[in-house]
């Protein structure tokens, strides 16, 4: 789940309730006047239920990328400008699987990875440290862009994907176009995780709680289907997903390094586990906060059940062409696949902030 650690930890429990203007998303184009500063926009998205799920994905590509052998999907045309889409906690690509096909049909090249720990995603040695730490996942995604050569992409997420998404565009503008982000400015520190919440926000983050613990990790690895799929119901009170939803995406987390990888994200995050030094200088320069200055749209949806700051304060951590979109229509955490349309349209408008 995104742990919004930044400057202020308390937005999670400030209240997000906006007042919205109605209007709907298409695949057509934005509102010019909402393309600076926080704009909150409605656009009501019916929740879509699970059998309404048209698209799937073809056979998977791999290819050696840094310490990993990526799994990764892809759409579109091939000559296409890119777009790279990033999965969290507990989901996979298949949160993406009805954005592509509306992306692909706008002639964008789309690239959709598993992270490490996920899906056919491994790791090249077995002596590689399982490291979950925020800075490693984006330089998984850098790797990736390398070898496949492309020099710079829309990259857009939410939950780690999102976080990772907003790394990528702190630390090396020159690879991301443009950004678009769920729940907004998501990069944190292990210092501010350190901080103490009020409980009520404390209790958001039982799951956190759990796996600083061995029975935490052992009780995870036993029940990772079912585990998940109670983050799902809570972190999504209104998707009315179907076991056949979930148990697609749900095969991705039996990946032989998913749980190490989960464990030690959260257990970083705490500062209950070391990262690897080789990383402490870029840790440091997230540990800033740095400001996002490419192009950016952030979206929220109504109704997500898992932590996540309130707009007002992340607004000032992008500096670029930016807007904010509230998603209406019961949207909860993983809100790509339950509102691919706002997701994809985010993703066609930002393209046109940077021009």
């Amino acid at each position: 789940m995104s742990n919004g650690v930044i400057y202020d930890r308390r937005s999670f429990i400030s209240a997000a309730s906006l007042t919205l203007a109605a209007s709907g998303l298409t695949l057509t184009g934005f509102s010019q006047s909402e393309s600076e500063g926080i704009k909150r926009t409605g656009g009501t998205e019916p929740v879509i239920k699970p059998s309404e799920m048209k698209h799937s994905f073809g056979p998977l590509k791999q290819v050696d990328a840094g310490v990993l052998n990526i799994g990764y999907a892809e759409d579109g045309p091939a000559n296409g400008p890119v777009v790279i889409l990033l999965h969290g906690w507990p989901y996979d690509i298949y949160s993406f699987a009805d954005v592509s096909p509306l992306l692909a049909a706008k002639g964008y090249r789309v690239i959709i990875p598993y992270l490490r720990g996920y899906g056919t995603t491994h790791f090249l040695s077995g002596e590689t440290v399982r490291n979950g730490q925020q800075s490693v996942v984006a330089i998984d995604i850098i790797a990736l862009m390398d070898v496949l050569k492309i020099r710079k992409a829309i990259i857009g997420g939410f939950d780690w994907g999102a976080r990772t998404a907003d790394i990528i565009a702190a630390i090396w503008p020159d690879r991301c176009k443009a950004l678009v982000s769920v729940s907004g400015y998501l990069i944190g520190s292990q210092a501010a995780g350190k901080n103490p919440l009020p409980p009520r926000a404390e209790l958001q983050w039982w799951y956190q709680f759990y796996f600083a613990t061995e029975r935490g990790q052992a009780g995870y690895d036993k029940n990772r289907h079912d585990f998940s799929k109670l983050i799902w119901q809570l972190a999504s009170p209104k998707w009315n997903f179907d076991d056949a939803t979930f148990d697609k995406t749900a095969a991705s987390f039996e990946n032989p390094d998913h749980v190490a990888i989960v464990i030690h994200n959260y257990r970083w995050r705490l500062g209950l586990a070391e990262g690897e030094a080789k990383y402490n200088d870029l840790e440091k320069k997230l540990a800033e906060a740095p400001v996002i200055s490419v192009p950016t749209i952030t979206l929220e949806g109504d109704a997500n059940g898992a932590p996540h700051p309130a707009p007002d304060s992340y607004a000032k951590k992008f500096s670029g062409k930016y807007a904010h979109r509230n998603i209406d229509g019961g949207i909860g955490h993983n809100l790509p696949q339950e509102a691919p349309k706002a997701f994809a349209q985010a993703i066609i408008d930002v393209d046109g902030f940077a021009g």
